[in-house]
């Protein structure tokens, strides 16, 4: 089972965000951010990220890169649910489910008034 934090704006659909390590911000790092519309803390680790390409030293520069890269990993949701929050989404449950369709189905049971919202189109991701 995984564990999903859906996040609510009114007149908007539910945003589900899967909890633990992201691989997608692994391999991707702040491309990934911004993708899901993370933009402040997208650009900054992009601006960190050519800042550190281009003041370490060759070998350095790999190494502090790859640490980079993992720290995107192990904070990638966090900081989807921070910038979410700066846009006005309440976190509203916690679901457990196999997948975000299954999550999705699962919240709109326990809560049907979220439907006419939700028929638009979800945000899964």
């Amino acid at each position: 089972m995984r564990l999903y934090t859906v996040h609510l704006r009114a007149g908007h659909p539910p945003v589900l965000v899967r909890e633990g390590f992201a691989w997608g911000a692994l391999v991707f790092g702040p491309l990934w951010l911004l993708v899901h519309r993370a933009w402040i803390p997208g650009v900054l680790g992009l601006c960190l990220w050519i800042a550190l390409r281009l003041l370490l030293p060759a070998p350095f520069a790999g190494a502090v890169t790859l640490v980079l890269a993992w720290m995107f990993g192990l904070f990638g949701n966090d900081l989807r649910r921070w910038s979410l929050e700066r846009a006005g989404y309440l976190l509203l449950h916690v679901v457990a489910a196999r997948n975000q369709e299954t999550a999705l189905a699962r919240l709109l049971d326990l809560r049907p008034d979220l439907l006419a919202d939700a028929v638009g189109t979800p945000v899964l991701a």
